[in-house]
C-alpha cells in the first residue's frame, strides 16, 4: 500500500523554489541538504500529520550526473511551482511489481538519512509528471517525523489531469489517504490546499 509522504515545489534554482513556498505560505522554510547522486539540493518544511514540503532544484555547484536527474529537473522550465508528490511504501519490490512505470529503485543517502527512490530511466514520471514518485525510507526517523512542525497542514492535494480518471483507477486501490483528489482538467496541474491558522491557502 502507498501513503502520502511529502510534496515538492520545483524551481530552476533552489532560491526560486524556496521563495515561491515562502511567498505563498508566509512561512519560512528550514534547511535541507544535497543529493550527491542526482546533483540536486533542497530545503524542507515540516507539516502536520507527519507530512512535509520540499523545495528542490538542480545544484549548480557540482557537475551534472551522467544520467537524467530525478523529478524531471533537467527539463524543468518556467516559474517555480508545486510539481511533484511522493508516496511512501514499506516494500519497494512489491510496489514496483504493481507500478513498474514508477521506474527502477535507486539507493540514496544524505546526512544520516537512507532511502530507496523509484526513478524512471529518463527522469520523467508518467502522466506528465503527475504520477507519484515512490519512496521507501530505511531510516528510523524520516523527515516527516524529525522536522519541527510549522503549524501548516495539508488539507487536500488535487491532481488535475486530462486522464485523471485513469490515474485514479490505477492508484486508488493502493493509495491509503483521504486527502488526495483526482480531478479532470485540460492542463496537468498539482494544487495543494494548505491550512494555516484556521485559514485555507492554495499552493500551486
Amino acid at each position: 500500500m502507498l501513503e502520502l509522504d511529502h510534496i515538492a515545489v520545483l524551481g530552476t534554482t533552489l532560491e526560486e523554489a524556496a521563495e515561491h513556498v515562502e511567498h505563498c505560505l508566509k512561512e519560512d522554510l528550514g534547511g535541507g541538504g544535497r543529493h550527491a547522486h542526482f546533483a540536486t539540493h533542497n530545503r524542507l518544511m515540516g507539516l502536520e500529520d507527519g507530512l512535509y514540503l520540499e523545495a528542490i532544484a538542480s545544484d549548480p555547484s557540482v557537475p551534472s550526473p551522467p544520467f537524467p536527474r530525478w523529478f524531471g529537473l533537467d527539463t524543468f522550465v518556467g516559474p517555480a511551482r508545486l510539481n511533484k508528490w511522493i508516496v511512501r511504501t514499506h516494500d519497494m519490490d512489491s510496489a514496483l511489481q504493481m507500478f513498474p512505470q514508477a521506474g527502477s529503485p535507486v539507493e540514496l543517502e544524505r546526512d544520516g538519512l537512507r532511502w530507496t527512490m523509484a526513478v524512471p530511466a529518463d527522469g520523467q514520471l508518467p502522466f506528465d509528471g503527475l504520477f507519484p514518485a515512490i519512496i521507501q525510507w530505511h531510516s528510523d526517523v524520516p523527515p516527516g517525523q524529525s522536522l519541527v512542525g510549522s503549524g501548516v497542514g495539508l488539507k487536500s492535494l488535487h491532481i488535475r489531469h486530462p486522464r485523471a480518471d485513469e490515474l485514479a483507477g490505477l492508484l486508488g486501490p493502493a493509495l491509503e489517504t483521504s486527502i488526495v483528489r483526482f480531478e479532470q482538467a485540460k492542463t496537468p496541474e498539482l494544487r495543494a490546499c494548505m491550512q494555516i491558522d484556521g485559514k485555507e491557502v492554495w499552493l500551486s
